[in-house]
C-alpha cells in the first residue's frame, strides 16, 4: 500500500489547458503537501483560523492515511494543493465554493460543510468587530 501511494504521489502533471484548470499541476507528495499546508496557516491565516485550520488539516490527512483507491488518493492530494495555493496566494478571501463540487460532495462531508458553516457564524455573533 505504501509503495503505491509513494508511486502515485511522485510528482506529475495533472489538469488540462481547458476549463476551469489553466495550467496542469505538479503533484506533491503527501508529506511534503501537509508540511506544505501547516507552513501556508502559520504564516498567512489569523491564529484562530489557523488553529482550526490545522486541525482539520491534521484530522483529514490521517483519515486518508489508510486509503488504497489511486483515484481518491491523486483527487485528495490535487484538491489540498489547490487549498494551499490559494491560502498562500491570499485569493481565498470572499470566495464562494464551487456548485460543481458542493454537488459531488457526500452527505456526511455536507453535514461537515455545515458544521463548519455554524462554527464560523457563532463566532461571528460573539466577536462582531474581530477579524473573521
Amino acid at each position: 500500500m505504501r509503495h503505491a501511494i509513494r508511486l502515485l504521489a511522485s510528482p506529475s502533471t495533472l489538469g488540462s489547458s481547458t476549463g476551469l484548470n489553466p495550467a496542469p499541476l505538479t503533484l506533491l507528495p503527501p508529506i511534503p503537501l501537509y508540511r506544505r499546508i501547516l507552513r501556508a496557516h502559520r504564516k498567512f491565516l489569523p491564529s484562530e483560523m489557523r488553529l482550526l485550520g490545522d486541525e482539520y488539516v491534521k484530522s483529514e490527512f490521517r483519515s486518508h492515511r489508510t486509503v488504497e483507491n489511486p483515484i481518491h488518493i491523486v483527487g485528495f492530494l490535487n484538491e489540498w494543493q489547490r487549498y494551499a495555493q490559494e491560502v498562500e496566494g491570499d485569493s481565498w478571501h470572499g470566495t464562494k465554493l464551487d456548485t460543481d463540487k458542493i454537488d459531488k460532495m457526500s452527505d456526511q462531508q455536507l453535514g461537515q460543510l455545515y458544521e463548519l458553516m455554524q462554527a464560523i457564524q457563532k463566532k461571528a455573533r460573539e466577536d462582531p468587530e474581530g477579524e473573521t
